[in-house]
């Protein structure tokens, strides 16, 4: 069985995230959702967190599976014989440095292949950083984050 994984900070995870979590939930028989404990970005939000909210985004895709890693991405891509790696790129920007990342991992996995998604339209705008920004001025990120998300969001606030 193919197995791929979407590894992200997720801080917080957003519509955008969501959709292309469903798009490739699609497309695999499963896909891993890593979180990356990712210290050195300083998140906003707590590793189980990010993972609660995570797991609550996706809980009614049947094939897809949560869990928080630390360290290298390519140890647990051996570690679990992940065959993919799931990465969006909403700018150009974003695709130079997820393809830094896809030639740095294929090196480090022996071969394992990244595969790119673009962003939807409705969520090209979309990313963490601004959601974040968005919450430190007290603006609204409803329309941003899904529905569970928000709901944990607004609890933990």
């Amino acid at each position: 069985m193919i197995t791929m994984i979407y590894p992200g900070t997720f801080d917080p995870i957003t519509n955008g995230h969501l959709d292309i979590i469903c798009r490739a939930a699609k497309l695999f028989p499963k896909l891993i959702v890593a979180v990356a404990a990712s210290p050195s970005k300083k998140p906003m939000f707590s590793l189980q967190q990010r993972l609660a909210m995570v797991q609550a985004a996706t809980a009614d895709l049947d094939n897809v599976e949560i869990l928080a890693f630390d360290g290298l991405l390519a140890h647990l891509i051996l570690q679990r014989k992940i065959q993919g790696i799931i990465r969006g790129a909403r700018t150009s920007s974003d695709f130079d440095y997820e393809l830094q990342l896809a030639h740095l991992n294929r090196l480090l996995t022996n071969g394992v292949e990244s595969l790119f998604f673009p962003p939807s339209e409705k969520w090209s705008y979309v990313s963490s950083t601004m959601v974040r920004e968005i919450l430190l001025h007290g603006g609204d990120i409803q329309k941003l984050v899904p529905e569970r998300v928000f709901a944990q969001i607004t609890q933990a606030a």
